[in-house]
């Protein structure tokens, strides 16, 4: 098994969530599952595949991207203008993570 229960437990713990035990038994096995399909893509011969550096890009009248356009900044003033509490030049907002 490339990936153990108490990894799982590990990230589940990074990540805020309660699991229960059964569902760590069933998303070490999935995460396992993803692994071991991800090592066998690692088999695959690539080496006549051109990298592509974006997948988007422009061609003339059939461009997928826009120009960009710059604009000046909001500035704090205006960003927090309907803050329900702001202060400091920062929106105050409640502690919402408790550990």
């Amino acid at each position: 098994m490339k990936i153990t229960e108490p990894e799982v437990r590990y990230v589940a713990g990074l990540a805020n969530l309660k699991l229960t035990d059964s569902e760590i038994t069933r998303l070490a096995k999935d995460m396992d599952d993803i692994l071991t399909h991800m090592d066998a893509l690692s088999e695959l011969d690539t080496s006549a595949v051109e990298p592509m550096a974006q997948v988007l890009y422009q061609s003339e009248e059939t461009a997928t991207l826009r120009e960009d356009q710059p604009v000046p900044p909001l500035g704090n003033e205006i960003a927090l203008a309907n803050a329900p509490l702001a202060g400091a030049g920062y929106y105050k907002v409640p502690k919402v993570i408790e550990r």
